[in-house]
C-alpha cells in the first residue's frame, strides 16, 4: 500500500508560490536561505527535489519516511524527486552524529541493502514521480576530478562541523576519508543539478555545503529544507536499528502495531504531526491505538491491520494466546534440544540474540519464563514457545 499525503487547498502550479512555501514548510525544523524556496517555486517550472540515502543498513523505518512524506508532498505540486542511492557514499560512511570512524561496509552489501531501500522508498514515493540514481555513476572519477572537488573547500571549513569539531577537540581521529563525504555528497547536487534538497536536522551542515560545492562549479546553489528527527519507540533516542528502537516500514504488521503501542504519550504529539500530518485525540490510549491502526494499514492494508489490533487485544488486554499459532517441528539428538539452535530455527534469530532473550526473560514456554539454554525434548513436544511478545510457535517433536 502507498504512502500519501494530502496536499492543502491554495497551494500548488495555480496557486501563489507563498501559499505552497507556507505548506511545504510547515512542519520543517530550517527552510533556507531564507525566501529561497518561494523564489524558486516563483518561477513556474518543476523543481528538482533530492534526496540522498546510504544503504547501510537493510531497511526503511518510520523515522526515513518523515522526509520520504515531504519528497511525496513535491512531487504532488508537480515536482520531480530524484532519490539519490549512496553505493559509493555509503562506502565511505555518512561521520553525521558520529563519535568514531564508522566501520568498513562490505560493497556487495551495500549494493543489496541499495535494491530493498529503493522497493521500500516506493511505499511512500509515487515511482512515476521518482528519478533513482546511483551516485557511483558520478563518484567513480578520476583522480584529476577528484583533485578539483577537493579544492572547493577548506579543512577549517569541514572543522566547523559540530560532531568534527568535538571529536578534533577530544583528539579522536578523523579519517581524511570522512572529511571527503561532505564533499562527495555535495556534488551529487552537482551532478543531478538538484534544486532543493531534503534532510534530517543530522544533515545541515552536508546540504549546506553543497551549496558552496554547487556554486563552485558553476551551478545554481539548491535550497535547503530539514526535517526534525523522529524520536524511536523509546521517545529518546533517534529512531534506529541498532537501538532497536525502530519500526520498519517491512515489520510484520503485528510488529508494527504493537511496536507503536509503546510510544510515550510526550511523543504522540511529534509522532502525529510527523507521520499523520494531524493532531493526537485528547484521550492518550485511543489516539495510540489509532495511530498504531494507521500506520499498520498504511504499509500493509486494513485487513492486515485488523488482524494486529485483535491480537494486541488478545496478548495485552485479554491476557490470552492467539487462536491460530503456526506449528514448527524439531528433532531432537539423546533426548535433549538446545534452545538457541531451536529459536534460530523458528523466528530466524541469531543464536547470539536467542541467548541474549533467554538471559533477559524474553522467551517462555506455555507462558513460564525459561533461562535453560537446555531442555528435554519430552517437555517441547505440545508446548507454546513465545519470543518476545508478539512471536509464537506450537512445537512438535519431528
Amino acid at each position: 500500500m502507498t504512502d500519501s499525503t494530502s496536499v492543502a487547498e491554495g497551494v500548488g502550479p495555480q496557486g501563489s508560490p507563498r501559499a505552497t512555501a507556507r505548506f511545504l514548510t510547515r512542519n520543517s525544523v530550517d527552510a533556507l536561505p531564507q525566501g529561497e524556496l518561494e523564489r524558486q517555486l516563483a518561477k513556474g517550472h518543476p523543481l528538482r527535489v533530492k534526496l540522498g540515502v546510504d544503504p547501510t543498513t537493510p531497511d526503511i523505518h518510520l523515522g526515513h519516511t518523515v522526509v520520504l512524506r515531504k519528497l511525496r508532498e513535491f512531487q504532488e505540486l508537480g515536482h520531480t524527486v530524484v532519490l539519490i542511492i549512496g553505493d559509493y557514499t555509503g562506502r565511505v560512511g555518512d561521520p553525521s552524529g558520529r563519535s568514531a570512524i564508522r566501520p568498513f561496509v562490505d560493497p556487495e552489501e551495500i549494493d543489496r541493502n541499495a535494491e530493498t531501500y529503493q522497493e521500500q522508498a516506493f511505499k511512500v514515493l509515487d515511482r512515476d514521480q521518482t528519478e533513482i540514481r546511483r551516485n557511483g555513476e558520478w563518484l567513480d572519477m578520476k583522480m584529476e576530478e577528484l583533485f578539483r572537488l577537493a579544492r572547493t573547500s577548506t579543512v577549517a571549513q569541514l572543522l566547523e562541523r559540530d560532531d568534527f569539531s568535538k571529536r578534533y577537540s577530544a583528539g579522536e581521529p578523523i579519517s581524511i576519508l570522512e572529511l571527503l563525504y561532505p564533499l562527495l555528497q555535495g556534488y551529487d547536487s552537482v551532478a543531478i543539478r538538484s534544486d532543493v534538497e531534503l534532510g534530517g536536522t543530522d544533515q545541515s551542515f552536508n546540504v549546506l555545503l553543497a551549496r558552496e560545492v554547487q556554486k563552485a562549479y558553476g551551478v545554481e546553489p539548491q535550497s535547503v529544507l530539514t526535517m526534525p528527527i523522529l524520536p524511536g519507540i523509546d521517545g529518546v533516542q533517534k529512531m534506529s536499528k541498532s537501538l532497536g528502537n525502530y519500526v520498519g516500514v517491512d515489520d510484520p504488521p503485528s510488529d508494527i502495531f504493537g511496536k507503536l503501542m509503546r510510544v510515550p504519550d510526550e511523543a504522540m504529539p511529534l509522532y502525529y504531526d510527523l507521520l499523520l500530518d494531524e493532531q493526537p485525540q485528547s484521550d492518550p490510549r485511543e489516539a495510540k491505538r489509532n495511530m498504531a491502526f494507521e500506520l499498520t494499514e498504511r504499509y500493509h492494508g486494513a485487513e492486515a491491520a485488523n488482524e494486529a489490533r485483535e491480537l494486541f487485544d488478545t496478548l495485552h488486554i485479554r491476557r490470552e494466546l492467539p487462536e491460530d499459532i503456526e506449528e514448527f517441528g524439531f528433532s531432537a539428538e539423546n533426548g535433549q534440544v538446545h534452545l538457541p539452535a531451536l529459536m534460530a530455527d523458528a523466528f530466524g534469530l541469531s543464536r547470539s540474540e536467542a541467548r541474549r532473550l533467554l538471559a533477559q526473560g524474553g522467551v517462555k514456554l506455555d507462558g513460564e519464563e525459561l533461562d535453560a539454554l537446555d531442555l528435554p525434548a519430552d517437555q517441547l513436544d505440545g508446548s507454546v514457545l513465545q519470543v518476545g511478545r508478539r512471536r509464537f510457535k506450537k512445537l512438535r517433536r519431528g
